[in-house]
């Protein structure tokens, strides 16, 4: 299958090599183009793409409010979206992860992080190393007051021990193969713990169940000493 794109900057030098880059792949194609949030929230509904890589700082609506919009419609619950910036401020992926965004990456990025990160988003996974997790996850999404609460304790009364055991494990930034190390099973099983305990949450992605694992209080962010 292929992965439809659609590319949200203000600046059409970047996009114009960002289309390049994506259409010359097999396996993607570039949709459609937005200049800035408001248009990306328009063609997003026009295209239904699968991925959206936004930029966040961009003239009128940001990729922020764009995000915030796009992953609460509904009918584009099947699109993800990639927030790709030079800005890598930890306020701002707390805030994209918050609204539901599947990821990050920062500008430099080479452009084989970029067409692997758009598969990894595509594919449901969220694009989040570990050390990200760890560090932006524990720091400000389990903070109160920033932004709207994804799950609360009683919001995981109906996972099963097991789920919320992965659930932890992901939440601290484990992969599959990780998990099933730690918990001597197979990567399959965790995957399927994973999406079971993403169903009951009604979970959009990885990403948004980590949220909800700090926001319910599943995970307790660590001391500023033990960061």
């Amino acid at each position: 299958m292929t992965i439809r794109v659609l590319l949200a900057d203000d600046q059409a030098l970047l996009r114009a090599t960002f289309r390049i880059l994506i259409d010359s792949c097999d396996d993607m194609e570039v949709v459609a183009e937005a200049t800035d949030g408001a248009a990306a929230v328009d063609l997003a509904r026009v295209h239904r793409p699968d991925v959206i890589l936004m930029d966040i700082r961009m003239p009128g609506t940001d990729g922020l409010a764009a995000t915030s919009v796009i992953c609460a419609d509904r009918e584009l619950s099947d699109t993800r979206v990639l927030i790709l910036t030079t800005f890598e401020i930890d306020e701002y992926v707390a805030q994209a992860l918050r609204s539901g965004a599947s990821g990050f990456l920062g500008k430099d990025v080479t452009a084989e992080a970029l067409l692997a990160g758009i598969r990894t988003v595509a594919a449901g996974d969220s694009l989040l190393s570990p050390g990200a997790t760890r560090t932006l996850i524990t720091r400000f999404l389990s903070a109160p007051g920033l932004g709207t609460r994804l799950a609360a304790a009683d919001d995981l009364s109906g996972l099963t021990t097991r789920e919320r055991e992965v659930m932890a494990w992901v939440a601290e930034g484990h992969s599959n193969d990780e998990i099933a190390q730690k918990l001597f099973v197979s990567p399959l099983t965790v995957r399927t713990h994973v999406h079971r305990a993403m169903t009951k949450l009604s979970a959009r992605d990885r990403a948004q169940l980590v949220v909800m694992a700090y926001q319910s209080g599943l995970v307790q962010a660590l001391p500023p000493e033990d960061r």
